[in-house]
């Protein structure tokens, strides 16, 4: 039983269609955006889906340094919009959060997932202050309330890094300025506390308030 199936895990190995060296080829042009290169590999039957080993797909490795060429290659090669890398983002998370506007719109035009669980595209946009993102992502249909994990919105991400026009942006779509961070902290405690002082007047003109609870000792 134990040889055959060593000899199985053989076959599979060498009928591969990616062996050692065509996978480092795969990885290095991602990242060097050579369009060429992974045509070239994936004509010959490469995967379009080839991760590296922190779980980035070729597409995310092209779409986070901003190559849209490739980019537009690998969405048209199908490739898994959606997949997440070991961090749990996606390519068009890193698109957004490095302020790559073309390539964010191509993955937006090709169906890539918006909203989602943990830190949000424009969650990563807001904190990045690439304000044109940020506009792009919520006609696209962003949530600017999506709360990670920990509770950080769009607001509150764009409060802490001190990004007045994208606050500015974010308060005319609506966002909820009483929303809090498991800490209890608000986007104004947040701009507080990282010294955004003109933040947290526009906060506190759209009815932000402190989250934080004080008590008070009565002697």
């Amino acid at each position: 039983m134990k040889n055959t199936l060593m000899h199985g895990l053989l076959v599979l190995a060498f009928l591969s269609p990616v062996h050692a060296a065509t996978y480092d080829d795969l990885i290095s042009a991602a990242k060097m955006g050579d369009k060429g290169t992974i045509s070239g590999l994936v004509s010959k039957g490469a995967s379009v889906d080839t991760t590296d080993i922190d779980g980035n797909t070729l597409l995310m490795l092209a779409a986070r340094d901003g190559h849209d060429e490739l980019v537009a290659y690998l969405v048209g090669q199908r490739a898994k919009l959606g997949a997440r890398n070991s961090a749990g983002d996606t390519a068009l998370r890193l698109a957004a959060f490095r302020g790559h506007l073309k390539v964010v719109d191509l993955l937006i035009k090709a169906g890539a997932p918006i909203n989602m669980s943990g830190w949000t595209p424009l969650a990563y946009a807001a904190f990045g202050g690439h304000l044109a993102i940020v506009k792009r992502l919520i006609e696209a249909g962003a949530d600017v309330n999506l709360p990670s994990e920990n509770g950080t919105t769009p607001l509150i991400a764009a409060a802490r890094t001190g990004h007045a026009n994208v606050v500015k942006l974010l308060l005319e779509k609506k966002a909820n300025v009483a929303l809090k961070l498991d800490t209890g902290e608000t986007a104004l405690d947040v701009a507080l506390k990282a010294g955004n002082t003109d933040i947290a007047s526009m906060l506190r003109q759209a009815g932000g308030m402190s989250g934080r609870t004080v008590t008070i000792e009565v002697q």
